[in-house]
C-alpha cells in the first residue's frame, strides 16, 4: 500500500495538448501568466499581480518579516506604456524591436550615478548604438510597507532607453548584451565607487524588461507604480 501511495502521488497526467509531462521540473516560487495568441492586456498583469501576491510561501524573509529576499515579474516591452511615458520625457520612441529599455539599479550617491549613468551612456555610443534618455522610475515603498533592511539598501532605480543604429533584431540583441555586460564589469569593478556593488542591470532588452528588488512577493505591485498603470499591457 505504501509502493501504491507514493506511486500515485508522482505519476504525471499523460501527455495532451501543450502539456507534456517530459518538462515537468521544479521550480521555487514561479508563476506564468500568457495570452497564447499573443495579444497584450493589462488583464495579464491583472492576473500576475494575483498569483504573485500569492506566493509569500514561496519567498523567504529576512530578520524582518516586511523585508523579503527578492521577488520580481518579466514582461514584454509594454510599448503602449513606455511610448506614453518617454512622451512625457521629451522622446520620442522608434517602432518596437528598434529600441531597447531596461531597469537599472544605480548608487545613491549623486556624484556616483552620475559616474555610472556617464560610463554607461559612453558604452552605448562605443557600440554604435544611439542612447535615447534616463527615466526616473516611480516607487512608493511607504505604500508597500517594505522594511527598514530593504529600505536602507534601495539603490536608485531608472529606466534606460537606447535606440538601435541598425535593422536586425537579433543583432541588436547581441549587442545590447555586451553593453550590459561591459558597463557591469567596468563599473562593479571600479574601486573609486564606494557603492560601486548598488550598480545592476535587471534587464536590457527590445523584447522583455524585469521588474525586482529587495521585496516580498506582495510587495512588488504596490513599489512599482508602473505596473499598475492601465497603459501597461503584456501578453506575457
Amino acid at each position: 500500500m505504501r509502493n501504491k501511495s507514493r506511486n500515485q502521488l508522482t505519476t504525471m497526467p499523460v501527455r495532451q495538448g501543450l502539456y507534456d509531462p517530459a518538462f515537468e521540473k521544479d521550480s521555487c516560487g514561479v508563476g506564468f501568466v500568457a495570452n497564447i495568441k499573443g495579444v497584450a492586456s493589462h488583464h495579464i498583469m491583472e492576473d500576475a499581480h494575483h498569483i504573485n501576491s500569492r506566493m509569500d510561501h514561496r519567498g523567504g524573509c529576512g530578520f524582518e518579516e516586511n523585508t523579503g529576499d527578492g521577488a520580481g515579474i518579466l514582461t514584454a516591452l509594454p510599448h503602449s506604456f513606455l511610448r506614453k511615458v518617454t512622451k512625457e520625457l521629451g522622446i520620442t520612441l522608434p517602432p518596437p524591436g528598434s529600441y531597447a529599455a531596461g531597469n537599472i539599479f544605480l548608487p545613491q550617491l549623486d556624484d556616483e550615478r552620475g559616474i555610472c549613468k556617464d560610463t554607461i551612456e559612453r558604452i552605448i555610443t562605443e557600440e554604435g548604438q544611439r542612447f535615447l534618455a534616463w527615466r526616473k522610475l516611480p516607487l512608493k515603498p511607504e505604500s508597500a510597507e517594505i522594511g527598514p533592511a530593504a529600505k536602507s539598501a534601495m539603490p536608485v532605480i531608472e529606466q534606460l532607453f537606447i535606440a538601435s543604429s541598425g535593422d536586425d533584431p537579433e543583432a541588436f540583441e547581441r549587442v545590447l548584451y555586451i553593453i550590459r555586460k561591459r558597463f557591469t564589469q567596468l563599473l562593479r569593478g571600479e574601486s573609486g565607487l564606494i557603492q560601486a556593488n548598488l550598480l545592476y542591470a535587471c534587464s536590457l532588452s527590445s523584447r522583455v524588461i524585469i521588474y525586482k528588488g529587495m521585496l516580498t512577493p506582495g510587495q512588488l505591485f504596490p513599489f512599482y507604480t508602473d505596473l499598475e498603470d492601465q497603459d501597461y499591457e503584456t501578453h506575457l
